[in-house]
């Protein structure tokens, strides 16, 4: 993903060809550009990786819904109830009260039963073992899994599943 300018000014220095567009137009005083919604490059250009922003639904599609500390995923069956994604939690290995942040190597995936065990402690504390590390995910995993592009994309990429 990059912004409409650095998309213009690749196609204006012929860096690049349209190959979707929006239908929409940026208007400068001089001129007008249609916005392009997929294009595609010559040749190899550099484009430097954003950051992924942190989010609640970006840490539960990152660990694929699937508990840090006991495994459960959705589908499975927890004190005699089907789980759902929507029974899903955000933990923080760090809790918020012991000044924990919201960021991706703090947050992790868990089942409403291992979070409400874990409670206000460290996991050591309440005898849970992190069964990964939680990190950073690519910026464009997160788009393709959480789905949140353009239509005109969906030709290019497949988007993972996007119900809760």
């Amino acid at each position: 993903m990059i912004s409409i300018p650095r998309a213009i000014n690749l196609l204006i220095s012929g860096k690049a060809v349209v190959v979707e567009e929006t239908g929409r137009f940026l208007k400068t005083v001089r001129s007008q550009f249609q916005i392009p919604s997929v294009i595609a490059l010559r040749t190899y250009i550099n484009v430097p990786r954003r950051q992924a922003q942190w989010s609640r639904k970006g840490v539960l599609v990152r660990d694929n819904y699937t508990c840090i500390y006991c495994g459960i995923v959705p589908g499975e069956i927890l004190q005699g109830k089907i789980l759902s994604k929507s029974d899903m939690t955000v933990d923080h290995i760090l809790p918020k009260s012991r000044g924990g942040k919201d960021v991706w190597t703090n947050t992790a995936c868990a089942c409403y039963v291992c979070n409400h065990r874990k409670g206000d402690r460290l996991p050591g504390e309440a005898g849970l073992k992190l069964m990964w590390e939680p990190r950073r995910p690519r910026t464009n995993y997160l788009v393709i899994e959480v789905g949140n592009g353009p239509d005109a994309w969906k030709k290019y990429i497949e988007f993972g599943d996007t119900s809760s």
